[in-house]
This record gives structure tokens, sequence and C-alpha cells, in this order.
């Protein structure tokens, strides 16, 4: 699944409640500095591409340094995504590879929306809380002045971009002790069942409660066929919701037969269940689709 949350939103506690009850954590923040440490082969390409200068006197990375000569312009900033991005994705690919096969992966992302990765996730949790508090936060807490704090956050998503691709909202207007105790609630009666649904490929009963707790009914139906896009990839022509009350009933039109059984393959390890030939049911009780696949 994929976390993620504006800047003073307080996604650093719902990712510790869920790694306290067993999630496998990767970090995107922490993977982007482990690439970059001294000694790495990702330091030396960076000293290559843009000079010792952003070398600090201990032979670390000098962020600000690096970031006045590869946020320069688009060329710049384009050579150092050329370097690290494919850092980065070995890293997280390979700590995806290590994960037990029970395990409930939890990637947190701080770019998530901006990156347009929310549809390649079972599932996508996002920490939310009004503006103001987030200034507050980042002004008190971080010791950011105000102006610096709000260009921050308005450099981020909205909140609306957020609710669009959110299965999960967890509000953190009150304090951290609440936003965990919301967080543990999601995992217990949500993620640990959608685990399990997913590696046993469970057909389940939606569950009209959760159900409910949908951020955002009406981006339902875009959240379920740019997922069905994820896992369908080329083999599909056509992904076209049918119909949406009470379970929203999505049809898949496979390239050709190789392709549906392509699909037919994907769409279980992606989060909807075989329910019969070229049918296939949400693992999700709280998001309820069927899928139809045909030529």
């Amino acid at each position: 699944m994929g976390l993620t949350g504006g800047i003073g939103a307080g996604k650093s506690t719902v990712a510790k409640t869920f790694t306290d009850r067993g999630a496998y954590l990767i970090d995107a923040d922490k993977i982007a500095r482990e690439v970059v440490e001294p000694g790495s082969e990702g330091l030396r390409q960076l000293v290559d591409a843009f000079g010792q200068e952003i070398l600090a006197a201990d032979g670390s990375l000098d962020r600000p340094a690096l970031a006045a000569k590869a946020f320069s312009d688009d060329e710049q900033r384009q050579k150092l995504n050329a370097i690290t991005h494919p850092l980065i994705g070995a890293r997280t690919q390979a700590l995806l590879d290590a994960a037990p096969t029970d395990a409930i992966v939890v990637q947190d992302i701080p770019l998530l929306v901006e990156n347009h990765s929310a549809p390649f996730f079972h599932f996508v949790v996002i920490v939310g809380a009004d503006e103001e508090l987030r200034v507050h936060r980042l002004t008190t807490s971080r010791g950011l002045d105000e102006a610096d704090a709000r260009a921050r956050i308005a450099a981020q998503a909205t909140d609306d971009q957020r609710r669009a691709v959110a299965d999960a909202w967890l509000d953190n207007s009150g304090t951290p002790e609440q936003l965990a105790d919301a967080a543990a609630r999601l995992w217990d009666e949500r993620l640990v069942p959608l685990e399990a649904a997913v590696r046993l490929g469970q057909v389940v009963t939606p569950d009209p409660a959760l159900v409910a707790q949908d951020p955002d009914q009406a981006s339902l139906s875009s959240r379920l066929t740019n997922r069905l896009w994820a896992l369908c990839g080329a083999n599909a022509t056509t992904v076209e919701v049918r119909s949406s009350d009470p379970v929203t009933s999505v049809h898949v039109v496979a390239r050709d037969d190789d392709a549906a059984l392509a699909i037919a393959r994907a769409l279980p390890a992606g989060g909807f269940a075989a329910a019969a030939p070229g049918q296939f049911i949400s693992a999700d009780a709280g998001r309820p689709a069927a899928v139809s696949v045909t030529t």
C-alpha cells in the first residue's frame, strides 16, 4: 500500500503506528538518502555530473549546494533525476523482493500524488490536516518561517488532488494519539483483511460500514479504472465503468486471447479475486467492484 500526506500533516505518526503493528515499511526519503551516502555509486555519479563543489567538508553530500546546481534549469534537473531515480528504483525493488509473502508492505512516499503513482498500489492512505494547522506545526515544531512553510505547502498537491486518489483519509486535526488510534483501526479493520484476501485469492462481501468511509465517492470509478489500467497495461484496449451502484461494474476488453490470459493472471495479485472465468471481484470489502474481461 502507499502512504502519503502533505508536509506537516503527520504522516510519520501513521508510519510508526503501522510499523508497530507489523508493517514492512519502505521509506522513500530514507532510500533517497541511502543511495547517495559517502562511498556510494550514487554520490560518485553526482560528483562526476555536478563537480566536487557538491561535497561537504566530511565528504558527504552538501544538499543545498547540489540543489543550487541541479535545480538551476530543466536540463540540470533531468541530469539529477537520471542519476538518482534508477538507483532509488533498484533499491526499492530489492526491498520489495525481500518482503515476506504475508507482509503488509507500506511504501511511505511524500510525493506519491504528485508522481501519479497511486494506481500502482493496492490501497492508498492519505494523512490530511487543515493548512493553517500544518503551517502552525511547521513553524513551531520544525522551525520554518511562515512564508517558507506556506511555499512548501503550495508546491505540493492540493487536498482535492489527494482525496481523488485516497482509499482512506486519516484526519490529523486532533492529537497524535487520536491519529495513531485511527491508523490502528484502519490497520485492523481494512488492511489486514485486504492483505489476507489478496494473498489467498478470496472473494469478499462488501461491508457497508467500510464503503461509507470512502473519502471521495465521486472519484471511486476513476480510482478503479486507473488501478485496472496499471494492472492490465498494453494487454487491454478498453477499461470502462458500466455501472456504479451498489457495486462498481467495470468491463475490460483484452487485446487478444493471450492478453486476456495475462490479465487473468495479473488481476488476482492486484486485488481482484477470480470468481469465474473472465469474472473478478474486488478483494477490498470497502471498495466493491466487479470486473469482467472479454476479447
